[in-house]
């Protein structure tokens, strides 16, 4: 009899700890997500005086405005983790545009206010990749622990499910092309 409530005492501290064990994963995964959502909204606040400013310079790119406009909205009305990555990609898509039609205006480019939120938006992409790749390393940390023995079983039981990565568009890993 003794015995037989070790076991039970013995089986009852391991769940505990399995299930303790997948509620801290799924904290840090749901943390690293919210660190993304703060960069993306830093990104979100920042475009638009990035393309007021730029406005006042180029004002026959109003269809490049449009578009960056329109990304960004859908960036901002994203749910889930697949459609907020689409879009905040697309939205990068548009950034790259931006930047690449102000190199047409010399005195854009010279612009302090355009050089400042330059400065913050390469700022805030830097941190939304950092981001990303705490978020990936806490998915991958959270999925290997509810797919291995014997934790799954206890994960499947309570309705833990597998986290998507947060990846990069298929344009992003295509090569740089250098020309001279």
């Amino acid at each position: 009899m003794i015995i037989g409530l070790i076991v039970i005492v013995v089986l009852a501290l391991v769940l505990v700890g399995m299930y303790n064990g997948l509620i801290t994963l799924k904290n840090r995964v749901d943390e690293a997500w919210s660190d993304i959502d703060v960069q993306l909204k830093r990104r979100h606040d920042l475009i638009p005086n990035l393309v007021n400013t730029v406005k006042g310079y180029a004002t026959h790119e109003k269809e490049l405005f449009e578009r960056v406009t329109a990304a960004r909205t859908a960036a901002m009305n994203a749910g889930t983790t697949a459609e907020k990555e689409q879009t905040e990609n697309a939205l990068s898509g548009t950034l790259k545009s931006l930047f690449a039609v102000s190199e047409n205006y010399p005195d854009l480019k010279a612009n302090q206010n355009f050089l400042e939120l330059q400065r913050e938006l390469t700022d805030t992409e830097d941190k939304i990749q950092a981001s990303r790749r705490f978020y990936n390393g806490n998915v991958r940390d959270f999925n290997t622990k509810i797919q291995v023995f014997p934790t799954n079983i206890f994960a499947n039981m309570l309705g833990f499910a597998k986290r998507e990565f947060f990846a990069a568009e298929e344009s992003e890993r295509e090569n740089v092309e250098v020309k001279f």
